[in-house]
């Protein structure tokens, strides 16, 4: 009995998930550096200035450090994942294109099945 009504709530939190993201919300805290701020930083970091002295022209946007400066940390963190992804530019595109396939499976059970099962279903 218990192991049913987990089950029922665990598919309605995943529907609210799902819910949720159609309409463009993503749970979790939000990031501290954005795209735009990482521009800044490899355009000024180009130029030839030091992290530490960027890093108090930046403003953190939302969250609870709402308007104070990033961490230095947080900026390196940006940095070395804005690397990853501009040295393995094939993994970044099969990861969401992994990504899109399992939404439409989401999206369409069937597609997600195996062929043996749909064979068995008709």
């Amino acid at each position: 009995m218990a192991e049913t009504e987990r089950e029922a709530i665990r598919e309605a939190t995943l529907e609210g998930l799902d819910a949720a993201a159609r309409k463009g919300k993503h749970g979790g805290r939000p990031p501290v550096i954005l795209d735009d701020m990482l521009h800044t930083v490899l355009r000024r970091k180009a130029a030839g200035e030091r992290v530490e002295d960027i890093r108090k022209d930046l403003i953190i946007p939302t969250g609870k450090r709402k308007g104070e400066n990033p961490s230095l940390a947080s900026i390196y963190r940006a940095l070395a994942e804005h690397e990853k992804t501009q040295a393995y530019p094939e993994a970044v595109q099969a990861a969401h294109a992994d990504f899109a396939l399992l939404q439409d499976a989401e999206d369409f059970p069937a597609l997600s099945e195996p062929a043996s099962a749909a064979r068995a279903r008709r």
